[in-house]
């Protein structure tokens, strides 16, 4: 029903592609199982939650790889904008007996339906959603948070450099190098936050040529990195949405602490 096997088991040509992100994005996730060992062993329920789940390859192999194959108790859910998928999604969990798996209509930025999470997974969310759920994972004090950015616009517009003018002068390169210091500043504040946090590389998604993959795990220990990422942000005269959306969130508690 997903298009991707056909009825003997076997992958669809055209769907290869696909098979492959779907197997390495499931080896992503054994990689941090050890950090989940503990709450998915001591009889704990798992929360996923999937922002921008689209059609739902991913959200339905990590259900069936956690809950069928791991065994673990685990409860997804997805949250896309577009009402037929949704939908559908919901249709085919229904059909397969997933009876923790469901998926929702609704914005990442104003999604309130829990009140912990142990993992978040967002991908190929646009420009600055994946702030907004990257920030949300982190309020959420998500455990783990596995990220595939894209269609990142937002530096592109602000980045300045007198040192770098020579190569920004260039439409494409300065948006390429924009991206790229999105994704490494966005670690960066994950860092800052208690996270341990990768860039790697990803299989590229259908419809973009972005492959890059923010996996951050939770350790607890905060950054150090206050000063020079400031100093980074201040040479660029950039202000990513994260940063703002954290340094909101820290104001505000510290408004409700007095």
């Amino acid at each position: 029903d997903l298009g991707v096997m056909t009825g003997e088991g076997r992958v669809v040509h055209a769907k290869f592609d696909k098979f492959r992100q779907i197997n390495r994005f499931l080896e992503f996730i054994e990689d941090i199982l050890p950090r989940l060992e503990d709450r998915a062993r001591g009889g704990g329920e798992l929360t996923i939650l999937d922002f921008g789940c689209g059609k739902s390859y991913l959200t339905f192999a990590m259900y069936y790889y956690l809950h069928e194959l791991k065994g673990y108790d685990i409860r997804i859910i997805g949250l896309d904008l577009k009402r037929d998928v949704i939908r559908r999604c919901n249709e085919l969990s229904e059909k397969y007996g997933y009876e923790k798996l469901r998926f929702l209509e609704g914005d990442i930025a104003d999604y309130t339906g829990v009140d912990r999470v142990d993992m978040v997974v967002t991908l190929h969310a646009c420009d600055t959603a994946t702030d907004y759920a990257l920030a949300k994972a982190i309020g959420w004090d998500a455990r783990v948070i596995l990220s595939v950015p894209c269609c990142q616009h937002e530096l592109n517009r602000q980045i300045e450099s007198d040192v770098l003018e020579p190569v920004l002068k260039y439409g494409l390169i300065k948006e390429r190098v924009a991206a790229l210091v999105t994704d490494a500043l966005r670690a960066q504040y994950l860092e800052r936050e208690g996270y341990e946090t990768q860039i790697l590389e990803f299989i590229d998604m259908e419809h973009t040529p972005k492959n890059i993959l923010i996996r951050a795990v939770k350790t607890g220990r905060k950054g150090s990195n206050e000063k020079k990422l400031q100093a980074c942000e201040e040479a660029l005269h950039v202000r990513p949405t994260l940063g703002r959306l954290l340094d909101t969130k820290s104001d505000a508690e510290r408004g409700t602490d007095r």
